[in-house]
């Protein structure tokens, strides 16, 4: 996964070029798919892999409900991005560091 980039943009990528290992005829398991997933994710993730990891068999874990998991912890972690920014714009306010004085 590069910085920066979406869970679903990433999971794009990944489903595209297993579908093309696939039609080469490799063999490729959703478990095995779901597992290189989780290693590639970005730093920003590693609480998030290790949650997933510990709380569900990654056996029998579909792509589908990986993919649902990490989609709700990036809305999560832009969310919360999204309020520290508006609690930063607030705090400069009032402290008169955001307006111009002339």
């Amino acid at each position: 996964m590069k910085e920066g980039e979406s869970v679903n943009s990433y999971f794009g990528r990944t489903l595209k070029v297993a579908k093309n290992m696939k039609a080469c005829g490799e063999n490729m398991k959703e478990n095995i798919i779901t597992a290189k997933i989780l290693r590639s994710m970005t730093a920003k993730f590693n609480y998030v892999v290790c949650s997933i990891k510990e709380s569900n068999n990654m056996d029998i874990m579909t792509i589908d409900e990986l993919q649902s998991s990490l989609l709700v912890h990036e809305q999560r972690m832009l969310l919360t991005l999204e309020e520290e920014q508006v609690m930063q714009v607030m705090t400069d306010d009032k402290s008169g560091r955001g307006r111009s004085r002339g």
